[in-house]
């Protein structure tokens, strides 16, 4: 079962990040895990005019380090008698400035609240989505509002067999990570566990073609043929992490397997509307060892068009190109 042990949490005294905060004390102090919160700080002058360096620029930076550091203590003040938490101030651009504090510490999870846009109909911002796409470690990112216990996770899953072979083993391990912190979640907050895959019969549309004219029984046993193979590969999946956990714990979760025909960009974000989930855990890249690939259309679609938390995973062998400087 998946534990989390080195726990980073960001906050933002200007906004409402108290979920966020609250489910890493909650996490650290259930996984006796540790807990680092940052808080980050943008590089401001002393004033318009003024340059970088000198006594003054240096006063006024220790100043703002001062209140900083002051606001993110009053906000850690109620969770200090659970666990203990060090505090750390970055200086610099949000999203890389996290994730070089992920290097440098190997932290193994990031949970942050998403930042506040009211102008864009989407949950999630632009450094949202940065960390998203590059961060090496699991990314949740709590949606303000979200009820302090979670009633039904989803676990959304790709086991589509037309990846090149070398993607396939990637995959395979990305989805039993997916299903494997899913149920832990579940577990720990006695919530319903939903998996639900998209599939497509790619060849449909050109046996509806006027100029093919398939009889229309044939065009169904086609369809039914490719759903019992993405089932069939489903099946195995669950009951591959069944194993791997013990049949006691899948027996007590009761999952429920949803098939779902269409593409995903537009299915798996509905279909988590339709059952209300608190949480999806998915994966954000499916590729590893290519230049440049950072996160896949399909992956950035849903994300872009889901409105609760979420819980993103990488694959086994992601590397960041993000590095640290100090």
């Amino acid at each position: 079962m998946k534990r989390f042990k080195n726990i980073l949490c960001v906050v933002d005294t200007k906004t409402d990040c108290k979920h966020a905060l609250q489910r890493a004390v909650e996490l650290a102090e259930n996984n006796q895990a540790s807990l680092a919160v940052v808080n980050v700080m943008s590089n401001d002058k002393a004033g318009i005019g003024m340059p970088d360096g000198g006594p003054i620029s240096a006063d006024f930076q220790a100043a703002r380090l001062k209140v900083h550091t002051q606001e993110v203590e009053e906000l850690l003040e109620p969770y200090r008698a659970q666990v203990e938490i060090n505090i750390r101030i970055l200086y610099g651009t949000p999203f890389l400035e996290i994730i070089r504090e992920v290097l440098r510490n190997n932290h193994d999870l990031l949970i942050k609240s998403p930042e506040t846009q009211d102008w864009l109909d989407q949950l999630f911002g632009s450094d949202d989505m940065h960390l998203l796409r590059k961060c090496p470690c699991p990314v949740w990112l709590t949606k303000p509002g979200a009820p302090k216990t979670y009633g039904r996770i989803l676990a959304a899953v790709d086991i589509d067999k037309t990846y090149p072979q070398e993607e396939q083993e990637t995959r395979r391990e990305l989805n039993h990570q997916i299903l494997e912190i899913a149920s832990s979640q579940a577990l720990s907050n006695f919530a319903e566990l939903h998996i639900v895959h998209s599939w497509e019969s790619i060849s449909e549309s050109t046996l509806r073609s006027q100029f093919i004219n398939t009889p229309e029984e044939e065009i169904v046993a086609y369809m039914n043929e490719v759903k019992e193979l993405h089932s069939t590969s489903l099946d195995a999946l669950i009951n591959d992490v069944t194993n791997n956990l013990g049949s006691d714990v899948m027996d007590y979760l009761k999952p429920q397997k949803h098939m779902i025909k269409g593409n995903a960009r537009k299915e798996i974000p509905a279909f988590a509307k339709s059952i209300e989930a608190d949480l999806i855990v998915m994966g954000t890249v499916g590729r590893t060892g290519i230049q440049g690939f950072i996160m896949g259309n399909t992956a950035e679609t849903i994300l872009n068009h889901i409105d609760c938390s979420v819980l993103a995973i990488k694959p086994p062998g992601f590397e960041t190109p993000v590095t640290v400087i100090d």
